[in-house]
């Protein structure tokens, strides 16, 4: 037997795809004080994390709760073929934080539905691949589980929201089949503006679908900026990079837990949109009990690894890669 940490994700039967590994376990470390602004507007700066208390857990899923001490890590676990990994174990499964292997004393899975923020590039570098990201958006909603919410962001110059949340996906596909390409590309801006748009969301389990064709060339925010933001948000970033790879993307969803695809071939895009879907809608949830240690609210690095048996295939394993600890 051995551990593996990571895996290759490759579209099923043949597909000449290629996808950057993420590695997602969406840590329930995100603040719920956070003092980013309240509003949408993407020109509001980002300030620094103060201290911040927080209440008794309520769902595993949501946030590090300090009173009882636990850390709970949602994880991700993924084929060859990106369908998500069924029946696995608690022993299964390691954790280290800060280097320092845990004992699991908590393990369940969760596939309930989840808020989720479209996030579309339409700036002028995709006039020719609008119409094949717009299949992948639609085959993502497609396959939404009952219960699921979304919002839509479009960018180019600058970021817009084009529609709140709303539990009818028919209604974020009207609004992106209109959009018309133009202009330079606001990646990191958009960001932003999904971030803080989600803290409306009425769900506990949060996913940013972001699809792009290349880098960020015009935004206020910088990708250290966005980066230090997702480390407080509890939103997992899964992108699609169509045709280029979008060194930045790989980054944020390696570090938010989510996963960052690669697509060549714009024809396979509606097939990388549903096995994002089912990676983002089943988690594994691993819970340990940190040691005893001064409440100076540093953030701690985490890391997961699951069993690989001899002769089964590679497995892609996600998780967030860090969370702050309670200051008081």
């Amino acid at each position: 037997m051995r551990f593996v940490s990571q895996g290759r994700w490759g579209l099923a039967r043949g597909s000449r795809a290629s996808v950057k590994t993420g590695c997602s376990v969406l840590v329930c470390a995100a603040l719920t004080g956070s003092t980013l602004a309240q509003t949408s507007d993407v020109r509001v700066s980002i300030t620094p994390r103060i201290p911040t208390h927080l209440g008794a857990r309520a769902l595993p899923s949501s946030v590090i709760r300090s009173d009882v001490n636990r850390v709970f890590i949602p994880t991700t676990v993924t084929d060859s073929y990106g369908r998500p990994m069924q029946g696995l174990r608690k022993q299964d499964f390691k954790v280290w934080e800060d280097g320092v292997e845990q004992d699991l004393s908590e393990f369940f899975t969760e596939d309930g539905p989840i808020s989720v923020g479209v996030v579309l590039d339409v700036s002028g570098s995709v006039k020719n691949k609008l119409g094949q990201a717009q299949r992948a958006v639609r085959e993502f909603l497609r396959l939404s589980a009952r219960g699921d919410e979304f919002f839509l962001v479009t960018f180019k110059d600058q970021p817009e929201l084009v529609h709140g949340f709303t539990t009818n996906p028919e209604e974020i596909e009207a609004d992106f089949a209109v959009a018309r390409p133009s202009g330079w590309t606001a990646l990191y801006d958009a960001i932003f503006l999904g971030i803080n748009h989600m803290k409306r969301a009425s769900l506990n389990r949060r996913v940013l679908l972001i699809l792009s064709d290349g880098g960020d060339n015009n935004s206020r925010f910088s990708e250290s900026e966005i980066r230090s933001l997702i480390r407080e948000a509890n939103v997992r970033i899964f992108s699609i990079s169509m045709e280029s790879r979008t060194p930045a993307l790989d980054k944020l969803a390696n570090e938010s837990g989510g996963h960052a695809y690669r697509v060549n071939d714009l024809d396979n895009l509606p097939e990388a949109a549903a096995a994002l879907s089912a990676e983002a809608h089943a988690e594994y949830v691993l819970g340990f009990t940190p040691p005893e240690r001064q409440r100076d609210g540093k953030y701690h690095s985490l890391k997961v690894e699951v069993l690989q048996y001899a002769g089964e295939q590679p497995l892609h394993v996600s998780w967030r890669r860090g969370y702050y600890g309670p200051v008081e």
